[in-house]
């Protein structure tokens, strides 16, 4: 999947407007509350930096894929989160103030942890090492300008005229599950002649990266007594990963557009699996909820 005005303009201008009409319904007390909470962001970090990595290993030693494929995969493991997890949150009406925390320090963690375990899968699977530096200016930026500032904004909105933000909030989570169809409808159009030999190649193994990273967010988050909310957000934020980093490490810095199908594949199923992970989480939320008597 080639950086295209849809990939590189649209979805980044979608998902920042998105992120404006999320912070709408956020307070400052949603972020205050993760600080007195240490053991749900420790469970989410251990999940994302140590479990996902670990599931993705084991993937490749089971699942037969060529070594070039294998080593894309482990590096979509070794990205963190990215707005697409908070959107999919925000979606499901589940916990957003926690997938927005966990995808910032996760992403500021995975500046040091891939290059190091990167080059490690490198040695493992093709031999081989590689000179890797994460831009971090440009990944920070990028977590800055499509995910925080516009969060940011939205709360400080919510602050100065709380019931027009409201009324805005609700109208934006409607546009938002439109936009993400759309948006996973103008990739399939345009990856569409592609898809039969990304499935062939990264099929198995990407949909398992997804599914059991997935479940281990989710039964991590009960094991450790979490309420479900926090469960299904952990669920979410560990079982969707960046892609758009693990395409720039993988196509760009590692120079390998074979590398990259994982990656590629990923960004397409995460949505489709993310549309699904919505459902899921609004009827048991809905359930979890005391009815009125």
């Amino acid at each position: 999947m080639e950086s295209n005005p849809l990939t590189s303009v649209m979805l980044p201008l979608a998902l920042a407007f998105i992120m404006l009409g999320m912070g709408l319904g956020l307070l400052p007390d949603d972020f205050r509350r993760m600080g007195r909470q240490p053991k749900v962001v420790a469970v989410g970090v251990i999940c994302q930096m140590v479990v996902l990595p670990l599931i993705g290993v084991l993937i490749v030693a089971v699942v037969p894929m060529p070594p070039v494929i294998a080593m894309g995969l482990l590096v979509v493991a070794l990205c963190p989160g990215g707005p697409s997890s908070n959107l999919i949150t925000y979606l499901a009406k589940v916990d957003v103030a926690l997938s927005v925390s966990l995808t910032a320090l996760s992403s500021l963690l995975t500046v040091v942890t891939i290059p190091v375990l990167a080059n490690l899968a490198l040695r493992w699977l093709l031999g081989t090492e590689a000179e890797i530096r994460l831009p971090i200016g440009t990944t920070m930026a990028q977590i800055l300008l499509i995910t925080l500032v516009p969060i940011a904004t939205g709360m400080g909105l919510r602050r100065r005229w709380p019931a027009t933000a409201l009324r805005l909030e609700r109208q934006v989570s409607r546009l938002a599950a439109g936009l993400l169809a759309l948006i996973i409808l103008l990739l399939l159009v345009r990856e569409g002649d592609k898809l039969p030999a990304f499935l062939w190649k990264a099929g198995l193994g990407v949909v398992l990266l997804n599914g059991l990273g997935t479940l281990a967010g989710f039964l991590a988050g009960r094991g450790s007594g979490l309420p479900l909310s926090q469960r299904l957000t952990l669920a979410i934020e560990v079982g969707i990963q960046n892609c758009t980093l693990a395409l720039a490490i993988t196509a760009g810095l590692l120079r390998s557009p074979e590398m990259a199908v994982p990656a590629a594949l990923y960004g397409l199923w995460m949505n489709v699996a993310g549309l699904a992970m919505v459902r899921i989480g609004r009827q048991l939320t809905a359930r979890s909820q005391p009815t009125a008597t």
